[in-house]
Formats: structure tokens, sequence, C-alpha cells
């Protein structure tokens, strides 16, 4: 089965019913899960900041999340998450699909082996998106003509707060070309409990430092109304290559 994980602009995705229970032993889930059949195919979708949207980055539940949807059935994920651009072809409204990512967060419950129920696996995370999602993704995104970056190392940092002028310097040097706060430990846990994973991202803002002026959220919500409705149809998309 698939899973839709949405992050923000995307917390509904279509009709359908609440499956499974919203706490299992890692805690509460972001929301309920909603199962709904597009085409014939059965997906999965869960708001990752909660509807409505009030869980912050550091604060959602991955664990919960990722052990739900595996427990459903899923085997393979498709995030979408809402990132900040750093180089210059990272402009707002732009569709990316990393294949990479810097992890610069802290504090956050990074694994599931965690000394209690599951025995210790060191993951190869060298790589840590699907390459096989992400040519479904690419493909589906030719098929509906929407451009897509298909490569860029994805920087994760703690949140909620947008970063500095500087931090984000320091993420350029390092090598990083979007910025944005929840792929992590949602991909590493994803790998842990082996289901394939891929980030869909939409850049809704140039990072901090990368404009003549300061981050306006009301400019970000626009480009979010705007771009959630591409992000959709890329996701139709990738799900009916799927089928």
């Amino acid at each position: 089965m698939i899973a839709i994980i949405g992050g923000t602009g995307l917390n509904t995705f279509s009709d359908g019913e609440v499956v499974g229970e919203r706490h299992n032993h890692y805690g509460y889930t972001s929301a309920s899960i909603i199962q709904s059949e597009i085409d014939g195919q059965q997906i999965c979708f869960l708001s990752r900041h909660g509807n409505p949207h009030t869980i912050a980055p550091h604060q959602v539940n991955y664990r919960a999340n990722l052990w739900a949807l595996k427990q459903l059935g899923v085997s393979k994920i498709l995030a979408v998450n809402a990132v900040g651009g750093i180089a210059p072809s990272m402009t707002a409204g732009t569709l990316v699909l990393p294949d990479q990512l810097i992890d610069y967060t802290y504090g956050r419950e990074h694994t599931l082996y965690d000394q209690t129920d599951n025995k210790l696996e060191h993951i190869d995370f060298s790589y840590p998106f699907s390459s096989n999602l992400r040519d479904v993704l690419k493909r589906a995104a030719v098929g509906c003509s929407l451009p897509l970056l298909d490569k860029a190392v994805y920087g994760v940092t703690q949140g909620p707060r947008l970063e500095t002028a500087a931090e984000i310097n320091r993420m350029d040097r390092d090598g990083c070309d979007i910025v944005g706060m929840t792929a992590m430990p949602e991909a590493a846990l994803a790998r842990e409990l082996d289901m394939d994973y891929a980030s869909l991202c939409l850049v809704v803002n140039p990072a901090a430092g990368r404009s003549d002026g300061l981050i306006a959220m009301d400019d970000i919500r626009c480009v979010i109304d705007a771009g959630m409705i591409k992000v959709r149809a890329l996701l139709i998309a990738a799900l009916a290559e799927l089928g």
C-alpha cells in the first residue's frame, strides 16, 4: 500500500475513512490516518502537522506516525515538504525532488531501536531517498508537464523558527540547496521499517538572506496555495504510475 504524508499546506488529500488507532506504543500519531481509493489504488493519508495544522516540526511524533503506517501495510511513502530555497535555482514555487540530505536537528527520537522492542540494526543510509519512487515522480512530472528539479541536497533544521542568514550561509557552504524541518527523522525511520520513501518539496520562499527583504508569511501562504495545486496533480499522476 502507498501512503502520502502531507506537510504544510496539504492537510487533506481525498475523502475516505479513518483506519487504525491513533495511539500505539510510540504514542499518538499526528492525526487520524485516512484510507481512500484513487483510480483503484488504495492509499493512506496522514497529515504530519495534524489537521488543523498545530504540531511544530520538532514535536511531530515521527515514530508513532511511521509505525502506524507500517502496521496498516504501507510499503511506499510519498512525503510532501514545504522548504526554503538556498541555491539560486530554487526559486519560490519550484517543485524539487531531493536526492540527498544533511541533518541539523537535535533532541528528536531518531530511531526505533530504543532498547525496548527492537534489536539494534545499523541501516545503510548512504542514499536516503528511494530511487524507484524518485523515478516514478520524475516520469509523472513529465507526463503532466510539470517542471521538477530532480537533484538537490535537503538541509533539515530544528525549527519552528526560520533560520538566520548566517546559518543559511553555513548550509550553503555545506552543500545544501534547500532547507526544511521535517525530512528527518522521517526518512530514516522509513528506512528502518523497510519502507520506500521519497520527498516531494515545494519551495515556498527564498531562505534567509537570499532575497532583498524579510521573509513574509503572507507571501509564503500565496505560494503554498498555488503550489499545492501542482503537488496534488503530480501525486495523482504518480499514483497512476504505481497502480
